[in-house]
């Protein structure tokens, strides 16, 4: 699993506790805040494909 500021690489994440879901579309970029669970620091992801 992912925490929010990590650069786990690119491919698409999704968050644990509801499943939004992010694309990274380069190495460099960070995991962002949850669109629905904003920022808390339990936010969590885990790569979907």
């Amino acid at each position: 699993m992912y925490d929010i500021g990590e650069k786990p690489g690119k491919g698409t994440y999704a968050c644990v506790k509801c499943g939004w879901q992010v694309t990274l579309d380069d190495n460099s970029d960070r995991l962002h805040p949850c669109g629905i669970c904003g920022k808390g620091q339990k936010t969590k992801y885990h790569k979907v494909h």
